[in-house]
C-alpha cells in the first residue's frame, strides 16, 4: 500500500511542499484548502507535470477532509501569512482557530497520522495540535529548525564561496527572532565557523539568520517564504516514511530535555517511522544556555497567550 500525505493549506507553501514531495515519489498527495477550486486546480496542474519528470504518484485536491482518510502524515501549512512589520506571534489568534479545525478534521479521517506543523507562530501551533488532538508527543513535529539552519548554511556559502554540501549549521530554539544559531557546533568541512569567518561577519550571518523570514516577507510584501519551507518539510516527510533515523533540528515537545518542560522548542531530533524517536542533547556552554533560556521564555509567553484563547 502506497504512503499517503495530506497537506492542509494549498497556498504557496502547501503547493510548493506538494511539488517537492511529488518529485521524491514517496507518497500519494492530497491538497486541502477552503478556497473553492484552488486545491483542485493546483493538484491537477501538478498531476499533469509528473509525466514530464517521470514520477508516478497521485495528486488530489479538495475543499473537504474526507479525501484525506488514511493519511500517514498530515502537514499543516494553513494560516494567515505574515505581512511586513508583523511578528510571527501577531498571527496567534487567527491561526489558532485555523489550526484547531485542521487538527480536528484531519484526525477524524486519519487517527494514526503523524503531524508536521508549519503554521506560525510555529512552536505554539505545534503545541496546540498535540494538546487539542490528544496526541502522543512523538507524533507532532514543528518544521522550523531545518529551515533556519538551511538559511544559515546558505548565508555561509554565499560569504565563503563554498558548496553548501560542505557546510553544516545548527539553529535551535523557538522559531522567532530569539532563535539560537549554534556557531560553536557549526562548521565548514569540519572546521568551526569561528575559525573560517571573522567575528563581525559571523555575527552578521547570525543576525541575518534570525531575521531570515522577515527579510523575505519585506521583499515579497504580500506573502512569506515557501520554497525553503516546502523543501524542509519534504526532507522531514521522507525521513519519517523511509524510517531513516535522520537527526535534524525541529520543534519537539520538551519533557525535561535542556531543562525545559511543556513547550515545543527547536532541538535536534531523530526522525523515523513513528515520528520523533529521540531528542539529542548537545553540551552547551554558559552563553548558549543563556540564549536558549531567553528563547524558551519567549515561546512560553506565546503558549501562555494561547491558553487564554483555546481550552486545551
Amino acid at each position: 500500500m502506497k504512503n499517503k500525505v495530506s497537506i492542509i493549506g494549498a497556498g504557496m507553501t502547501g503547493a510548493t511542499t506538494a511539488h517537492w514531495l511529488a518529485e521524491r515519489e514517496i507518497a500519494d498527495l492530497v491538497l486541502v484548502d477552503v478556497v473553492e477550486g484552488m486545491p483542485q486546480g493546483k493538484a491537477l496542474d501538478l498531476q499533469e507535470a509528473l509525466p514530464v519528470v517521470g514520477k508516478d504518484v497521485t495528486v488530489v485536491g479538495s475543499n473537504t477532509y474526507e479525501v484525506t482518510a488514511g493519511s500517514d502524515i498530515v502537514v499543516i501549512t494553513a494560516g494567515l501569512p505574515r505581512k511586513p512589520g508583523m511578528s510571527r506571534d501577531d498571527l496567534l489568534t487567527a491561526n489558532a482557530a485555523i489550526v484547531s479545525k485542521a487538527t480536528e478534521e484531519s484526525l477524524k479521517y486519519s487517527p494514526n497520522a503523524i503531524f508536521v506543523v508549519l503554521t506560525n507562530p510555529l512552536d505554539s501551533m505545534a503545541y496546540l495540535t498535540m494538546k487539542l488532538g490528544k496526541l502522543p508527543p512523538e507524533r507532532v513535529i514543528g518544521q522550523a529548525g531545518i529551515l533556519d539552519s538551511a538559511r544559515m548554511r546558505a548565508f555561509v556559502a554565499m560569504e565563503l564561496g563554498v558548496s553548501v554540501e560542505n557546510i553544516q549549521c545548527y539553529v535551535l530554539g523557538g522559531h522567532g527572532d530569539d532563535m539560537v544559531p549554534l556557531v560553536r557546533h557549526s562548521n565548514v568541512a569540519g572546521i568551526p565557523l569561528n575559525e573560517v569567518l571573522p567575528p563581525d561577519r559571523l555575527q552578521a550571518i547570525v543576525e541575518r539568520t534570525r531575521k531570515g523570514g522577515g527579510e523575505i516577507v519585506s521583499l515579497l510584501k504580500s506573502g512569506s517564504a515557501f520554497y525553503a519551507p516546502g523543501a524542509a518539510v519534504a526532507q522531514m516527510v521522507e525521513a519519517i516514511l523511509k524510517d531513516k533515523h535522520l537527526i535534524i533540528p525541529a520543534a519537539a515537545y520538551m519533557q525535561g530535555e535542556y531543562g525545559l518542560k511543556d513547550i515545543f522548542f527547536g532541538v535536534p531530533v531523530q526522525l523515523g517511522r513513528q515520528g520523533v524517536e529521540k531528542i539529542i542533547q548537545y553540551q552547551l556552554d554558559d552563553n548558549e544556555k543563556a540564549e536558549l533560556k531567553k528563547s524558551a521564555e519567549a515561546v512560553s509567553q506565546t503558549i501562555a497567550a494561547l491558553h487564554s484563547l483555546v481550552k486545551i
